[in-house]
């Protein structure tokens, strides 16, 4: 009997063990290829990127130094104190200038980074030269970014190849979140284990994760923290480093991480971190600048350099001790990024689009020939025929009468609302839209959506329509003006419209003209 019960118990036991083999063979089987399908296949989501005109230069333009300095703050360019060497920045001296562009994609093929030497005569662009003291009868500064039209989550990158990343980005990277990265598979036991001991002794709370496992996390689950997760975690690991290389795998990490909010715009990947923190590509990345970047990796908000510099900069330099003790940086190096400052632009290059009206109306039109999906996930180039020049004068002009019409009709400031539209009498193209009273508004955009008398605007239909009768009407055409009087027997006069007629000294039932 007891024998018997033994052999049951086994036979039990294996039956669920085999249960358990195969509902894990199952849920592996899943997880690769839910690995394999997200990999392989569109990684990101790229917003459309919006532009404005790209101002061309050359010799003769009516153009001020000081409008071309403005222009090129616009632009996020730096001011130096020495010949401009690095893109995007300048140097005034005198009646000339001298700047280093920085390269950009055109609609019609890319322009490499160039320095320029421009001289001014008055308020006109009086010679352009190159490097080599060639004169250059045109070039185009790189265009305005005014915005872009993102996904649904608001996340924002600028993707980046492995290639154009300095080494001290990954080399800090793996100093402070993964040393072991190019020998473990996926998963790292000594990290686990020693995780586990600090935590367990009271040392401080760690995770023990790679940075294959923090791609995983990021990438594929969600932020919760439970043992099923901790476990699909591993598993799909195991399988990202089976299925592909150190490589692709610390490219995707690069693109993928989070590093900041901008309003309601997620900034994620080194490649737009190094834009919104530094105003300048990745590739031009300091080492201090790459080791900030990595520290904000434990908490984005937490170490944000703007709102807590000091914090920030413990941070730093504590991942450029980590890097020094990796043998990633000398003893020499490391003292002169510790002397570094933070070197955080104040102003960062905006996602949010200080132009909402005109934004919208770009919007419009493309949703006529694109998928709302691939306008917010293709990664579009949209340039554009905004003049930011025409814009801010259309807004002053704006803000002004409205002040003067409140201030006329004796009412209290900020009531009346009105719209702009500016277009190029030459080609057509809409310069600026200014749709209220506040053109940062995101709201209503009553230059494309309020409904109003048509007044005068009918102008030029009746003209047209006059004119194309054949011998009947031309431009010299002499047109009665005389009053025109309009008789409506029998019309119900409202009690309000007495009363204003009333005012106006007129009496009800006569017929009057129309003016």
């Amino acid at each position: 009997m007891a024998k018997r019960k033994k052999k049951s118990a086994k036979k039990i036991i294996l039956i669920l063990g085999a249960t358990g083999l195969l509902a894990l063979a199952v849920f592996t089987a899943y997880l690769d290829f839910t690995v394999r399908a997200r990999f392989e296949g569109k990684r990101f989501k790229l917003p459309a990127k919006v532009y404005a005109r790209a101002l061309e230069l050359y010799p003769g333009q009516e153009l001020s130094q000081e409008e071309l300095i403005t222009e090129l703050e616009r632009l996020h360019y730096r001011q130096v104190n020495e010949a401009p060497q690095t893109p995007g920045t300048f140097r005034s001296i005198g009646r000339t200038l001298a700047l280093m562009s920085r390269s950009f994609v055109f609609a019609d093929g890319p322009q490499d980074a160039t320095w320029l030497r421009i001289d001014f005569a008055g308020d006109r662009l009086r010679a352009m030269t190159d490097s080599h003291g060639e004169s250059l009868p045109l070039f185009r500064l790189d265009a305005p970014l005014i915005g872009g039209i993102y996904p649904g989550n608001y996340e924002d990158r600028i993707l980046v190849r492995l290639s154009e990343v300095p080494e001290s980005v990954t080399r800090a990277l793996v100093a402070v979140e993964d040393k072991r990265f190019y020998s473990h598979h996926g998963i790292d036991p000594r990290g686990i284990a020693r995780a586990l001991f600090k935590t367990a002794s009271g040392e401080s709370i760690q995770g023990g994760s790679t940075l294959t496992q923090q791609l995983v996390k990021n990438f594929f689950l969600t932020p919760e923290r439970t043992l099923r997760r901790k476990f699909t975690e591993m598993i799909m690991a195991l399988l990202l480093e089976a299925h592909y290389s150190k490589q692709e795998i610390l490219e995707t990490y690069l693109n993928e991480v989070y590093l900041g909010q901008d309003g309601s715009r997620a900034i994620h990947g080194f490649g737009l971190a190094a834009s919104f923190y530094f105003n300048k590509s990745i590739t031009q990345l300091e080492p201090s600048e790459a080791a900030l970047l990595v520290g904000m990796l434990k908490g984005p908000t937490y170490f944000n350099p703007r709102s807590h510099p000091q914090r920030a900069l413990e941070r730093r330099n504590l991942v450029l001790t980590q890097m020094e003790e990796e043998g990633f940086l000398s003893w020499a190096d490391l003292q002169h990024a510790k002397a570094a400052p933070l070197a955080v632009v104040d102003r960062p290059p905006g996602g949010t689009s200080p132009y909402p009206a005109f934004l919208n109306l770009v919007y419009r039109q493309l949703t006529r020939d694109y998928r709302d999906d691939d306008l917010r996930s293709e990664g579009l180039r949209i340039f554009t025929t905004l003049d930011p020049v025409v814009q801010k004068a259309a807004e002053t002009t704006l803000s002004r009468r409205l002040a003067q019409l409140d201030k006329m009709r004796g009412l209290p400031s900020g009531t009346l609302q009105g719209a702009l539209i500016v277009t190029s009498p030459q080609s057509a193209e809409v310069q600026a839209v200014v749709g209220g009273r506040d053109p940062r508004f995101e709201g209503f955009n009553r230059a494309l959506d309020a409904r109003r008398p048509i007044g005068s605007l009918i102008k030029p239909v009746v003209y047209l329509t006059a004119l194309q009768q054949p011998g009947k009407y031309t431009l010299a055409t002499l047109l009665d003006d005389n009053p025109l009087v309009v008789k409506q027997a029998g019309t119900l006069v409202s009690a309000e419209l007495r009363q204003g007629i009333s005012r106006q000294g007129l009496s009800p039932g006569r017929s009057y003209p129309l003016l």
